[in-house]
């Protein structure tokens, strides 16, 4: 167990690591463990190339490849392109998701009404988009009623996941820029977040964590495994078991 990262399975070839919640993947002005690619020059060596596979959103958690040779690195990101790889997310969103499970399909792009640059919406003329996602749990809490859900994404588009459970009306809970309040965001980024504001987040990084990723590649199966951080779990957990509901998978 590294202090830079957990590592999940490491090789001549293959470094898989579980990224913690709140680290970006690229480097920032602050030092070399404030971004997932200085953190990976410590373990590796400031001489070995750093060849991210995936990418994950700055609060974001989980499962995360970065290939040791340019042709593992290349084979990896031609599977992803592929899209033969299965990624698993848990997702904890607002409300009660009705669905046992299902699929929503609504193409994505620019969203140019926005003032942030990077957000993304819903929209007619955008990239075709999928995601399907089952439910797992319903749970109450003092801070109102939530989901557990598994998904997977079918497509890859950027921030994906958030725009479609937003879109289906339960955004995940913690998220700044396509949860209950996007004017948060804004805010977070300038630091300028009230402890008021930041209670009506709930948590402090956003309820989404890349659980596993499973692929076949040189002859062989494979399946990664990471588990999410206790915050996420004990959000999950601890409820009043009379009010939970589970749903078989």
């Amino acid at each position: 167990m590294s202090d830079l990262f957990e590592v999940l399975h490491e090789d001549k070839h293959l470094l898989v690591l579980n990224k913690p919640a709140g680290l970006v993947c690229h480097p920032t002005k602050g030092d070399e463990r404030s971004s997932l690619a200085g953190r990976l020059r410590i373990y590796l060596g400031a001489d070995r190339p750093v060849h991210m596979i995936n990418r994950l959103d700055r609060e974001t958690s989980g499962v995360m490849f970065v290939g040791k040779t340019d042709d593992t690195a290349r084979e990896l990101r031609q599977l992803w392109e592929s899209r033969k790889v299965e990624k698993q997310y848990w997702a904890v969103v607002h409300g009660y998701v009705e669905q046992k499970e299902g699929t929503i399909d609504a193409p994505l792009g620019a969203d140019d009404s926005s003032e942030v640059a990077i957000k993304d919406c819903v929209r007619g003329d955008g990239h075709p988009s999928q995601t399907l996602f089952w439910t797992q749990w319903h749970f109450e809490r003092k801070e109102g009623k939530f989901t557990w859900l598994r998904v997977s994404p079918v497509t890859g588009r950027k921030h994906q996941i958030r725009i479609h459970l937003q879109h289906a009306g339960h955004p995940v809970v913690g998220d700044k820029l396509y949860g209950l309040d996007a004017s948060l965001y804004l805010k977070f980024a300038k630091s300028t977040l009230t402890d008021e504001e930041s209670k009506k987040l709930i948590l402090k990084n956003q309820a989404l964590h890349a659980r596993s990723v499973s692929f076949h590649w040189r002859d062989r199966s494979w399946e990664f495994i990471a588990e999410p951080a206790d915050e996420l779990v004990d959000f999950i957990e601890t409820v009043n078991e009379e009010e939970e509901q589970q749903y078989a998978d």
